[in-house]
């Protein structure tokens, strides 16, 4: 996948802060590329970087081979869709979408003919003499999305384009995002702090913290091989417990708590002796009501202390004697999902290979 958007040490400051720091990505053609962090980690910056909306104080970013750092935002084969979408209340959804194509003077058959094109593919037809007040949140998302896309940018930004719609309706859009992006075969880059959004959505995933890229990589590699506690952390739920490293062999360590047994987890190469944060996702710890099996290398003993049922999965948080509590989920067609009662004792256990090591 060659790459249509390079960045090389990227720097942004706001007065004494530092809102972008030293960042570099490359970015793919027709790659769905998500910037995922907190609010106040750099990526709405960084966005806007890339768009020319802001001026970058040192670094290169480049589009097509072409370092555009001193090129004003009209002259970059790039469009932006806004978290508030920035729809103009006077004009109708037709004119909303044909606005850019004005603007450069189309032709008037031409115009017609690319926003028709839009509709279909937004699905939005019937409703172009329509205002966006007589539209729900989701289609008014379309006709931004539209609008965006009509020019045919080389790339496309989004700036948390779902944020303000509902649950239900985010996730339908989450997918008509998806669908788009494939038949329009554009690169699209969008930030959010949305982890389900990133993990559904895309190509690959850029965890942006404290101005800074932690980790590059696909869904699976960010959620399955985090770098570090804090990419563990921020990218679903994670089960945690701190000890001291015993051992180390090839990709495997050892770590001792302190009040309970010596655990077998995976570990980066980096890592190094000292203490650690062994992690461990919910869906991968396993309960035993009666003595732990062999069939796991780890196992802790724990006392539920809350029950939660979520379709079809039951939540169980678990209390770790005197320590944090852990997340356990059971599908509930397994014998022992609806069975368990608070103040019930019980053993977690998990096989090595789905825990890691990280660095404290």
């Amino acid at each position: 996948m060659s790459p249509i958007v390079e960045l090389k040490d990227v720097v942004k400051t706001h007065g004494q802060v530092v809102a972008v720091d030293k960042v570099s990505l490359s970015i793919g053609t027709g790659e769905f590329f998500f910037i995922l962090g907190p609010s106040g980690s750099g990526k709405s910056t960084l966005l806007r970087l890339i768009a020319g909306l802001e001026t970058l104080d040192s670094g290169t970013i480049a589009i097509q081979q072409h370092v555009v750092n001193s090129d004003p935002p009209h002259t970059r084969p790039v469009n932006m869709v806004f978290q508030q979408y920035a729809l103009f209340p006077h004009m109708t959804v037709f004119d909303n979408i044909a606005f850019g194509l004005k603007m450069r003077q189309q032709e008037k058959n031409d115009i017609q003919e690319a926003v028709e094109r839009m509709a279909v593919l937004v699905r939005l037809e019937g409703k172009m003499e329509r205002f966006p007040t007589e539209l729900s949140g989701g289609e008014q998302q379309r006709v931004a999305l539209a609008r965006a896309l009509v020019n045919r940018p080389v790339v496309l930004l989004l700036d948390e384009p779902l944020a303000a719609l509902d649950q239900q309706l985010r996730q339908e859009m989450q997918a008509e995002l998806k669908r788009v992006q494939q038949e329009v075969n554009a690169t699209f880059i969008c930030v959010t702090h949305q982890q389900d959004e990133a993990l559904m959505l895309s190509d690959r995933i850029g965890v942006m913290h404290g101005g800074k890229i932690l980790q590059v990589g696909t869904p699976k590699e960010i959620y399955d091989q985090p770098l570090s506690s804090t990419v563990a952390k921020f990218i679903g739920l994670s089960n945690t417990v701190l000890g001291t490293i015993i051992r180390m062999e090839n990709d495997v360590c050892w770590v001792k708590p302190d009040h309970f047994p010596v655990l077998m987890a995976r570990c980066p190469a980096d890592l190094h002796h000292g203490q650690a944060m062994v992690m461990i996702r919910p869906e991968h710890v396993h309960i035993s009501i009666d003595e732990p099996t062999h069939t796991y290398e780890n196992s802790l003993p724990a006392v539920v202390h809350h029950v939660g049922f979520h379709g079809h999965e039951v939540f169980y948080q678990c209390r770790l004697g005197n320590e944090s509590l852990w997340t356990v989920r059971v599908p509930i067609r397994e014998s022992h999902a609806t069975a368990l009662t608070v103040g019930q004792t019980l053993y977690l256990q998990w096989a090595a290979h789905h825990s890691f090591a990280l660095s404290h």
